[in-house]
């Protein structure tokens, strides 16, 4: 499905990356797939610019809406960090986990639920994704059992670096 060059069958609300800045492209636009992951579709468009197009809106590509992905039947750690790695750049074709973009994962019980505190950073501090990436972890993360709230601080200190990748994510890259 990615390099395949589709023309918007209705308008459709999109996120430009990465300034998270959101445009509506008119039907009929031809756009470039070059990622599906996460549930959302990164495309390019005819004037060079990446954005970003909500799994809602997948009709408007001429597909389906993606089946949601099967939360966990009972709240662990493990089913977090599950629905975490659901959560993908934009850009890179790599999970947010195994980037090393997630800094900690804080569980606390509250009300015979329980609470995550989510700290991330992103790759660049001046990227304008990180509202767009919080909603998607609070929509994963609300929708296993027993979670009652979710809490996404983005932060810049310390600073991302590559580093911080997963040895398999940074040779998917060819960083080593």
């Amino acid at each position: 499905m990615t390099n395949q060059i589709v023309a918007l069958a209705r308008d459709c609300p999109a996120t430009q990356i990465p300034s998270g800045s959101l445009h509506m492209l008119s039907a009929g636009t031809p756009v470039v797939i070059t990622q599906t992951l996460g549930g959302s579709y990164t495309v390019t468009t005819g004037y060079g610019y990446l954005m970003r197009i909500d799994a809602k809106d997948a009709a408007a590509l001429g597909f389906a809406a993606a089946p949601q992905a099967e939360s966990a039947k009972e709240f662990s750690e493990q089913s977090v960090w599950d629905q975490l790695k659901t959560v993908y750049d934009p850009e890179i074709p790599v999970n947010i986990v195994d980037l090393g973009l997630v800094y900690s994962c804080l569980i606390t019980e509250i009300g015979g639920g329980h609470r995550i505190n989510i700290t991330m950073s992103m790759t660049a501090p001046g990227c304008g994704m990180g509202d767009v990436l919080k909603s998607d972890i609070e929509r994963k993360l609300t929708g296993l059992p027993t979670v009652k709230e979710v809490q996404v601080d983005v932060v810049f200190d310390p600073p991302w670096s590559p580093r911080l990748m997963s040895e398999a994510t940074r040779l998917q890259l060819g960083l080593d």
